[in-house]
């Protein structure tokens, strides 16, 4: 009767370590393909290390982009800057980017730090609706002061220098 105890208290013993660290093993997997979103304000106060893969998220910034197609290769090379309000971040991508990429319109490139302090992004991902923003971008537009939905559609993005944010006290 007490072997059957013991044999019992091994098993269940067993179980939960088998069980800690399976735990464990898929914690870790999953850390490594975690990908964070950071507005361009918060990469320039984050000072993400290069080769570190995180979102980056805001708005094309108009008059930036710049598309190039080095010779013998026939990838074009795109360079932009991507802006929240208050900060921007150069941008390079090579490939062919989204039919709906535009300057002033909402993006999210899937990328890293460079050493010389430019995002390369492996992905962009545009806007695909007229009403659509990303949560994300939305939250940094927010965040940034740059929009507060209680009045109306996001501002466009040339106006973002100039723009006040009106007061919620009355």
């Amino acid at each position: 009767m007490r072997a059957r105890k013991k044999r019992r208290l091994y098993l269940v013993l067993t179980c939960g370590l088998c069980l800690c660290a399976a735990t464990g093993l898929m914690l870790a997997a999953f850390s490594s393909t975690l990908t964070y979103f950071l507005s361009p304000r918060a990469v320039l106060a984050k000072d993400p290390a290069p080769g570190m893969s995180f979102r980056l998220g805001g708005i094309v910034q108009v008059g930036t982009v710049i598309t190039r197609v080095a010779p013998g290769t026939d990838a074009p090379t795109t360079s932009f800057r991507v802006t929240d309000g208050r900060a921007s971040i150069p941008v390079t991508f090579t490939g062919l980017l989204p039919d709906l990429f535009r300057e002033g319109q909402g993006v999210v490139a899937i990328g890293a730090m460079t050493a010389n302090g430019t995002f390369a992004a492996d992905e962009v991902l545009a806007k695909h609706g007229s009403a659509y923003m990303p949560k994300d971008v939305e939250q940094a537009l927010k965040t940034a002061g740059k929009w507060n939905p209680k009045y109306g559609p996001p501002p466009a993005a040339d106006t973002w220098n100039t723009l006040q944010v009106k007061s919620t006290s009355s």
